[in-house]
């Protein structure tokens, strides 16, 4: 028996761009559902072609959830960090340069205190992640 615990994005109206875009960096299998395939979910007529679930499932063991937030239910919360962190440093630097690349960094990709490489950025979509490259020696 196993559990799985994994983030799941919230959206105002741009879960199937951000999911697409996620696919682009971490590669994987994503699966997208509407609110207009699953009848019976009470939303607006406007929003059925919305993303009511997407689920990647990309390399590395990495699940990632998102959905649009149907306007009834106000505006998503963007509250918390996706954190991804490891010793493969070609592989957690490549995850960097796209998320970083597509909106803004917090704070620069470099060597910390503790002797790892860490950086925090926003992504195109809002999303606030962190990326920590453990083992010393790693290069920047």
């Amino acid at each position: 028996m196993s559990v799985v615990l994994n983030p799941y994005l919230s959206f105002k109206d741009s879960a199937r761009q951000a999911m697409e875009f996620y696919q682009s960096v971490f590669g994987g299998e994503l699966t997208v559902s509407t609110f207009g395939e699953n009848a019976g979910m009470g939303v607006d007529p406007a929003e059925q072609d919305r993303v009511m679930h997407a689920m990647l499932v990309g390399g590395n063991d990495l699940t990632l959830m998102g959905a649009d937030t149907p306007s009834s239910m106000g505006d998503p919360s963007t509250n918390g960090t996706v954190s991804l962190s490891g010793d493969d440093v070609d592989t957690l630097r490549g995850y960097w340069d796209k998320l970083s690349g597509s909106g803004s960094t917090t704070m620069p990709l470099e060597q910390a205190p503790w002797g790892d490489w860490f950086g925090m950025c926003v992504d195109g979509f809002g999303v606030s992640w962190m990326v920590n490259i453990s083992g010393a020696g790693t290069t920047g």
